[in-house]
This record gives structure tokens, C-alpha cells and sequence, in this order.
């Protein structure tokens, strides 16, 4: 195989092997959860011969964060792990595009997710609201492809960009040690950073806006009831809602903080500090699916009963 850079012998030291267990286990985790949401829906699509809209979002992101998992644990294994393996070309440049292809894509289609419920739930009565409300449907697999393609867009852009670095920078690889990493950063890296932090903005601006807009209406929805009938099973609904949303807006500010420091970071030495950041950040697809599974009666029940399962499986033996 054609190599780019010199390989060293390397040997991880018990400070990478921890680092390779913890990553080991969100990875599986999150990989489990995300399987489980998209089998579940595909399960249900065979049985009803019908797919509505939020489904085929929820089914499009679990598996964009179930392959983001699995390339993300594969591109730390090689290069905490097994570095002599890593640094040969193309290996480094196709990890770093899938894992961007997957990256946005599951950001963009987790903002789709948000936009959606925004427009479905939340009551207001201005004119291209309303228009949206009865459009939605329709709008989605559309919005569904054009993440897909920025996405694929910016991947291309990524394998392109560290192609020419990595390939131009015979140091950048002499030592494979994950804390240790010393590539020089090239000024061609600065557009790539400028797009992605474009591309975070843009989804969390998004997921702000449509999570805020959602709030305050199902909060003066829940007011508008109490007023009119008391506390009741709808109230009840509407704030059970609000905190499935809070908790969103909540893991989505996370996330979008823990990418930009990562930016920040990508132009120093990996240590220990940027180490933390990304496990904060492979964090948020487990974190969130999980509260998509809690938000969605089909899948709580589905998953509850599967554990209930289990358990007894285990108890038997």
C-alpha cells in the first residue's frame, strides 16, 4: 500500500488503553441505542406498509448516528491503537470524510427532527405558518435530501483539504501517539474549519430557534387550559412536552459548545483537555436518543418490553 509518511512502532500506553475503553463503551452504547430506534421503526414500516414524516426522520437519524459511532470508534481504535496502520494513505483522509458526511448529517437531520415537531406542535396563527403546518409532510423528505447532500458536499470538500496537507506534510505522522499528535496545522485547514463552524451555527441556530418558538407556545397553550378547565390529562401532556424539549435544548447547547472547542482544539496538541471534549461530544447521540425513545410511546414501549425480556432470559439461566 501506497504510505504518505513514515510508520513507527508504537505502543499504547495504559493512559491510551483507557482512553480506548471509554470510548469503546459510549461507542457500543450509542450504537445499540440507535440500532434499537431503527429497527424498531423499519419493524413497524413492514407491519403497517406506511412510514409518516416523523418516523422516516427518527429512522434516517438513528442510522446516521449508528454508522457515525461505528466510523468514530473504528478511526480511534487505528490511531490510539494501532497508529502504523492509520497513517497509510488513503485510510487517515476516508475516515476523516465519512466521519464529516455523518457528522452533519446527523446534526442537520436532528435539526430537521426539531423544525418538524416546531411546526406539527406549536399553534400560531400567522400566514406562512400555517402554510408550513399543512406542507410539512411533504417538505420533509426533501429537507431530508438536501442534508444529505450538503452533507456528501462538505465530506468531498474534507477528503480534498486533508488529502493535500497530510500527503504535503512528511511530519505530520512520525509519531502515532493520540496524546502526542503533533501535525502541523496547514493554512488550507482554516476553510475547512470556517464551513464547519458555519455548518454547527447554522443547525444550532435552528434547533434553538424551533425548540424557543415550541416552548412558548405549548407553555401558552398549558396556561390557556389551566385557565379554562383546571389541571387535566392534557395539561399533563403539555408539560411532560415542555421538558422533553427543555432537555433537548439542553443537550443541544452542550453539543454545539463541545464542537467549537473541538475546533479550537484541532489546531493544538491532542491532551487530556481535548480528550475530555470529545467524550462530551460522543455523548450527545446517546444522550439524545435516548430522550427521543422516552419522547416516543412506540419505542419506550418496544424498549421496555425488550428489557423486560431480558431480564428474564437472565434471571432463567
Amino acid at each position: 500500500m501506497k504510505a504518505c509518511y513514515s510508520q513507527d512502532q508504537f505502543n499504547a500506553t495504559s493512559y491510551d488503553a483507557v482512553a480506548m475503553v471509554i470510548i469503546s463503551l459510549q461507542m457500543f452504547a450509542g450504537m445499540w441505542i440507535n440500532a434499537f430506534i431503527a429497527s424498531v421503526l423499519c419493524i413497524a414500516w413492514v407491519k403497517k406498509k406506511n412510514f409518516n414524516s416523523n418516523e422516516k426522520i427518527l429512522l434516517v437519524l438513528g442510522c446516521c448516528r449508528f454508522w457515525y459511532l461505528c466510523i468514530t470508534w473504528v478511526y480511534s481504535l487505528l490511531s490510539i491503537i494501532y497508529p502504523r496502520y492509520f497513517y497509510v494513505y488513503p485510510i487517515p483522509q476516508l475516515l476523516a470524510s465519512i466521519q464529516s458526511f455523518l457528522n452533519f448529517s446527523n446534526l442537520w437531520v436532528s435539526a430537521c427532527l426539531c423544525i418538524f415537531y416546531c411546526i406539527k406542535i406549536a399553534n400560531f396563527r400567522h400566514i406562512f405558518f400555517s402554510y408550513l403546518k399543512v406542507k410539512i409532510d411533504r417538505i420533509v423528505p426533501w429537507l431530508l435530501l438536501g442534508s444529505v447532500l450538503l452533507s456528501l458536499v462538505i465530506s468531498i470538500f474534507v477528503y480534498r483539504i486533508t488529502d493535500e496537507v497530510l500527503c504535503s506534510n512528511h511530519n505530520a505522522t512520525t509519531r502515532g501517539n493520540f496524546w502526542k499528535t503533533n501535525i502541523r496545522m496547514d493554512e488550507h485547514f482554516f476553510p475547512v474549519f470556517f464551513l464547519a463552524g458555519f455548518g454547527f451555527a447554522t443547525t444550532f441556530m435552528a434547533v434553538i430557534s424551533s425548540a424557543l418558538l415550541l416552548l412558548f407556545s405549548l407553555w401558552r397553550h398549558k396556561c390557556k387550559m389551566q385557565t379554562d378547565s383546571g389541571k387535566n390529562i392534557s395539561t399533563d401532556a403539555h408539560v411532560k412536552a415542555m421538558k422533553f424539549i427543555l432537555s433537548f435544548f439542553v443537550t443541544y447547547s452542550i453539543n454545539f459548545t463541545c464542537l467549537i472547542l473541538t475546533l479550537i482544539y484541532a489546531t493544538k496538541k491532542v491532551n487530556p483537555v481535548a480528550f475530555l471534549i470529545l467524550v462530551f461530544q460522543y455523548t450527545f447521540p446517546v444522550v439524545h436518543s435516548l430522550i427521543l425513545i422516552f419522547s416516543n410511546p412506540n419505542l419506550e414501549k418496544t424498549l421496555r418490553r425488550t428489557l423486560s425480556c431480558v431480564k428474564c432470559k437472565v434471571c432463567m439461566t
